[in-house]
C-alpha cells in the first residue's frame, strides 16, 4: 500500500518542500545521489522544492508523485518569491531536524545541510507555470546559491524569456508522438509540438543544459537512434540515461518488471552516444544511469 503522507511540507500557497532520500543518506554519511558525482551537487547541501506542486501538464506513468490531483490552470500566486525561498528554506530546516541527534551525522555536515548551497527545482509539477520563476531564479543566486531547473518542456515561450539556471533539465520521454501520447497521458493537446519548440529553444541557451530520458520496458524503451535525431536539436553539453525506478506512486502503474538492469541502460547508451557522436564520461550503478557528454562543457560546479 502506499501511502499518501510522503514527507512534503508545504511552502507557500501552492508549493512544496521536501527530503531527498539521498540526502537523507549523505546526512547519515551513507552514500550521496548520483548529481553529487556527476556535477559536484553535495546531496546533504542540497534543498528540493517545487513552486507549484499540484500543477503540471502531463501525467507521466513513470513519475513517482501522486499525479491524481494534477491541475494545469494554475491560480493566482500572492507571496513574491524570496518570501516563498524563504518558507521553503525554513521548512527544509525543520524536516531535518531529527538528524542533529543523529549519531551517525557529523556536526559540520548538519550545519552545512542547514544552509542548503543548491536547490533543484523539481520535486513535483512542471515549474515553468509558477508566474514568478525569473525572480526565483535571481533570488537563488542572489543568495550564492545553484539552481537546477527540471522542465518537461511543455513551454517554450517561458523558456524563450527564462531567466538561465545553472543548469537546466528537459526530460524527452519518448521517440514520437504515439510513445509520448503513452507515456505522459498529457493533460494539454498540443504538448508533443510544444515540447519540440522547447527542444529548438534550449539550443540557444548559454547555460550548463541536459536532456534526460527515463526509460521503462515495453513504453518508451527503445530506438536510440530516434531520440538521438531529436536530441540533437537541443544541442545538449550531457544527456541522462536513467531507468524508471519502481518508488513512491509509480508502483500503482507500473510494474516492478518494468524497471531496467543497468546493463540494459548501460547498452543502450553505448547506441545513443555512438548516434549521437557523444561520450560516456560516468555512470551510477545503484542508480542505474549513465551520462553522456559532448565534450564541450566540464561537468562539476
Amino acid at each position: 500500500m502506499i501511502r499518501l503522507n510522503s514527507g512534503y511540507r508545504r511552502a507557500g500557497k501552492h508549493g512544496s518542500v521536501k527530503i531527498c532520500e539521498w540526502t537523507r543518506k549523505s546526512l547519515r554519511n551513507e552514500g550521496h545521489c548520483y548529481k553529487q558525482k556527476f556535477y559536484g551537487i553535495e546531496s546533504h547541501r542540497c534543498i528540493q522544492l517545487t513552486p507549484c506542486k499540484e500543477f503540471c501538464t502531463h501525467t507521466c506513468l513513470f513519475c513517482w508523485r501522486d499525479i491524481s490531483k494534477t491541475k494545469t490552470k494554475i491560480p493566482e500566486f500572492s507571496e513574491k518569491a524570496h518570501e516563498f525561498l524563504d518558507e521553503a528554506i525554513k521548512n527544509h530546516r525543520l524536516l531535518i531536524t531529527g538528524f542533529k541527534g543523529n549519531e551517525k551525522t557529523a556536526k559540520n555536515r548538519f550545519d552545512e545541510a542547514c544552509n542548503p548551497k543548491h536547490v533543484a527545482i523539481s520535486l513535483s509539477g512542471e515549474p515553468t507555470l509558477y508566474p514568478f520563476l525569473n525572480e526565483l531564479i535571481k533570488e537563488i543566486h542572489k543568495r550564492k546559491m545553484t539552481s537546477f531547473l527540471v522542465t518537461n518542456g511543455t513551454t517554450p515561450e517561458v523558456l524563450k524569456k527564462l531567466k538561465m539556471p545553472t543548469q537546466i533539465y528537459i526530460t524527452l520521454p519518448a521517440h514520437d508522438r504515439e510513445t509520448y501520447e503513452k507515456t505522459c497521458n498529457p493533460l494539454i493537446s498540443d504538448g508533443w509540438e510544444k515540447l519540440m519548440k522547447s527542444l529548438k529553444v534550449m539550443s540557444k541557451f548559454k547555460t550548463r543544459k541536459v536532456i534526460r530520458l527515463t526509460l521503462a520496458r515495453d513504453l518508451n524503451f527503445s530506438n536510440p537512434e530516434k531520440y538521438a535525431g531529436i536530441i540533437k536539436t537541443a544541442c545538449p553539453d550531457f544527456v541522462e540515461v536513467k531507468s524508471f525506478m519502481s518508488v513512491g506512486f509509480s508502483r500503482s502503474r507500473l510494474e516492478y518488471s518494468r524497471m531496467l538492469s543497468f546493463s540494459e541502460i548501460k547498452e543502450f547508451s553505448q547506441e545513443l552516444a555512438k548516434s549521437l557522436g557523444y561520450k560516456i564520461i560516468n555512470e551510477k550503478e545503484d542508480s542505474r544511469v549513465v551520462l553522456l557528454s559532448s565534450g564541450l562543457k566540464q561537468p562539476l560546479i
